[in-house]
């Protein structure tokens, strides 16, 4: 395999992500390079972890992945390339690769450290050009990730909001949203609760509630509603609309499920 993907906050205002598939390029002209998003907001490494994780999984065994959401760049933290069982994941070890590498069997965890695989000079400010790219060339030309620096055993895990379950309720809170509105929470479709119907209470500005419905078109133009995502995670949606700015939603926002009893 030759594929590599790309995760950013560069955005396509600037020279940065062509610059990164240049030097990519430069090493392996067979390189295949996706773009799996450069509209990541600056600095938001749990949206980019986010990102990765919904994203990787669908790409074929062997993928080079590279996520650069680096506000640490040109301080101590360390940049990282793991080998899983089906790809190889490079970037700055500050948490993005964490949740997609919770689903993978990991192989092997290495230091970006052999300065043979870098652009010479390395930039302070610019490591995905000088140090990440290279390595997602030499990885994806065949090169085994031992070579490029020793063994580590650990790297940085961004804590994964975990729902709570109390009295028949289900505790999430919104971890993503979408370009459409849609606010995505942590709770899993097999958390929902399987007697009656599924409601939710969504803690925003103000609080909303909400049923369970099968796709967005099911209820009225303008109305909320709650869906199963193609993550596989509820998500709180308008059709029609934004669930965001109609109702001020936003991450770290509380989302309760409970069972309603419709035999009354």
């Amino acid at each position: 395999m030759h594929l590599v993907t790309l995760t950013t906050d560069f955005g396509a205002r600037d020279w940065f992500v062509g610059v990164m598939k240049g030097v990519i390029l430069g090493i392996n002209q067979r390189a295949t390079m996706v773009d799996m998003t450069h509209e990541i907001p600056p600095g938001d490494i749990q949206a980019g972890a986010f990102v990765l994780m919904a994203a990787c999984r669908y790409f074929p065994k062997g993928t080079v992945h590279v996520a650069v959401v680096d506000p640490g760049v040109g301080s101590g933290r360390r940049g990282i390339a793991v080998r899983t069982a089906g790809a190889v994941f490079i970037g700055p070890d500050n948490g993005i690769l964490s949740w997609a590498l919770a689903r993978e069997k990991i192989k092997t965890v290495r230091l970006l450290e052999n300065r043979k695989y870098f652009l010479k000079p390395v930039s302070r400010t610019f490591h995905g050009r000088d140090i990440f790219a290279p390595a997602a060339a030499y990885a994806s030309a065949g090169l085994p990730v031992e070579r490029l620096g020793r063994e580590l055993k650990n790297f940085h895990r961004l804590p994964w909001p975990e729902p709570r379950q109390h009295r028949g309720k289900i505790q999430g809170r919104i971890i993503h949203v979408d370009r459409f509105g849609n606010a995505i929470t942590n709770i899993e479709e097999d958390l929902l609760l399987r007697k009656g119907t599924v409601a939710f209470d969504v803690m925003g500005k103000r609080k909303v509630r909400c049923a369970l419905a099968e796709f967005y078109g099911v209820a009225p133009l303008g109305k909320p509603m709650a869906v199963i995502g193609s993550c596989g995670l509820v998500e709180i949606a308008v059709n029609g609309g934004s669930a965001a700015r109609r109702f001020g939603l936003k991450i770290g926002d509380k989302v309760i499920a409970s069972s309603v009893d419709t035999t009354r």
